[in-house]
């Protein structure tokens, strides 16, 4: 899928190691069906590491699973299934409680956003199985009215839900880290920034692969 910004990157003597290192991008546009549960899962992954945050992701989903089982146990239809095979919905999340998503792990602001999104997704105001049509600046603009999203989350859901290939996500700490471990120098984040910009118009890709170089 990324053929002509792998060759374009391979010109790249910071980037060309790590195409040689990793292989080929795997990142690739997700259905719109995910669209909304990769929105939950940026906000509950917001200033968390990834185990924690996919434990807190899961937890939500066995909530799902269980109360759709207490609902279908008078019919006599349910069948458990496995977490993975669980979506995610805004209708799904409003049906739990605070309660519910407390003991998931999520803190009382991120229900408080997680509920925000559910209520704007099905009213309409955020069309999000829409957004993909849209270029990147009104995505963003689109996404950050609803409460608790920011510059960063609407940065990975443009990368990892629409795939997007010139997104360059500053505000992430691994991706800086990661970045001054390829360049092998200290810059902030306005210099990061400008740097990054020989890598237009594949900075979605050149992320990618300096987030690989942590592994």
């Amino acid at each position: 899928m990324w053929k002509d910004a792998e060759e374009f990157l391979s010109k790249d003597g910071y980037i060309s190691p790590l195409i040689k290192k990793f292989g080929h991008c795997d990142l690739k546009p997700r259905n719109e069906r995910y669209y909304f549960e990769d929105l939950v899962d940026a906000i509950t992954q917001q200033q968390l590491s990834m185990k924690a945050a996919s434990s807190i992701f899961n937890r939500i989903k066995d909530k799902i699973r269980d109360r759709k089982k207490e609902v279908n146990s008078i019919k006599h239809k349910w069948r458990i299934g496995a977490t993975k095979n669980v979506e995610i919905t805004p209708e799904k999340i409003l049906t739990l409680t605070e309660e519910d998503l407390r003991e998931c792990g999520l803190s009382r602001a991120k229900i408080s956003y997680l509920k925000d999104l559910s209520q704007k997704v099905l009213s309409n105001k955020l069309k999000i199985n829409r957004l993909d049509k849209l270029p990147d600046e009104e995505i963003m603009k689109e996404l950050i009215s609803v409460k608790g999203i920011g510059e960063w989350t609407a940065h990975m859901f443009l990368m990892f839900s629409l795939g997007r290939p010139d997104i360059f996500p500053s505000g992430d700490l691994g991706l800086r880290n990661a970045f001054e471990k390829v360049i092998k120098r200290g810059l902030d984040r306005k210099q990061i920034e400008k740097f990054a910009l020989r890598w237009r118009p594949y900075r979605t890709i050149a992320s990618w692969y300096i987030w690989k170089s942590l592994e």
